[in-house]
């Protein structure tokens, strides 16, 4: 497991914010490759919601792009889809790029999502009704979207800093949406950790209790020390240098996404996101 630390994020974070610092109001240059094809390892999650939003109030075909977003299972397909050359830009958590960067491939995130993961992690009231301790997870099973994500990384997190090691217990992916509660529900795992609205949803009716919470920047602090950079965009470092204008494009739309959010009312979001992202309960989401 590939520890991140804040001198890191200090570092590198700082490269992946650039196209941020752009003024919104300039022109760009048209995009070279306008047809660009994303790869999405969480589609349907609060995690990339600020992608969803650029979709479907049609931030990129203003910025004259084309996107074509693939829905894959986990960040190990979506890493993989890049590396062969079968996507262009990946929608996926910041750690993978170290992770990809540590193993020697020449990737490079060029804007955030998010301030903070939007994960946490719960356990079954069913299954755990008396938890007090992480020490209860001993040999206990733990839905996370995928192997290798950012729900894997906070659980295992969680261990590590109690003392435990990942091999104490069982790793299930689960995936996100309806098939993590099915999950929980169904007792095929005994904890969760994942992403939103499934969380919410299924501490509000009482069926999780919260244990670990990277879904605000407190809550980072508390679990990894500081800031944790979230959700990105990335891509090869050669994609990036033979589309810089493109990039740019790309980034500018996901900015204005996360303008038209920042002025947005429950019913604007209601409208805006599919009916299947909300998991049946509008109010909630």
């Amino acid at each position: 497991m590939l520890k991140l630390s804040r001198r890191v994020f200090g570092l590198t974070g700082a490269a992946a914010l650039a196209a941020l610092a752009q003024p919104a109001a300039r022109a760009q240059p048209r995009p070279e490759n306008p047809k660009v094809t994303l790869a999405v390892a969480t589609h349907g999650a609060l995690y990339d919601l600020p992608l969803t939003l650029a979709q479907q109030v049609n931030d990129f075909k203003a910025e004259g792009l084309e996107t074509d977003l693939q829905s894959m299972n986990g960040s190990a397909r979506v890493q993989q889809a890049l590396l062969s050359g079968s996507v262009d830009v990946v929608s996926g958590s910041y750690e993978q790029v170290l992770q990809l960067q540590a193993q020697g491939q020449k990737v490079q995130a060029f804007v955030l999502l998010l301030r903070s993961p939007m994960v946490s992690l719960g356990v079954s009231v069913k299954a755990l009704p008396r938890y007090n301790a992480v020490e209860h997870l001993y040999g206990r099973r733990i839905g996370v979207s995928a192997p290798g994500s950012v729900t894997h990384m906070l659980a295992h997190r969680l261990l590590m800093r109690s003392g435990m090691p990942a091999s104490a217990v069982s790793f299930v992916g689960v995936g996100t949406g309806a098939g993590a509660v099915a999950a929980l529900r169904t007792g095929q795992v005994d904890a969760l950790s994942n992403t939103e609205p499934v969380m919410t949803l299924l501490e509000q009716k009482g069926e999780l209790r919260m244990i670990a919470d990277a879904r605000t920047q407190a809550g980072c602090a508390d679990l990894f020390g500081g800031p944790m950079p979230a959700g990105c965009l990335y891509a090869t470092t050669q994609w990036l240098q033979k589309y810089p204008a493109t990039a740019q494009a790309l980034a500018s739309s996901v900015v204005h996404a996360l303008k038209w959010l920042q002025t947005a009312g429950p019913s604007d979001l209601i409208k805006t996101v599919p009916e299947a992202y909300m998991l049946g309960d509008r109010a909630l989401y």
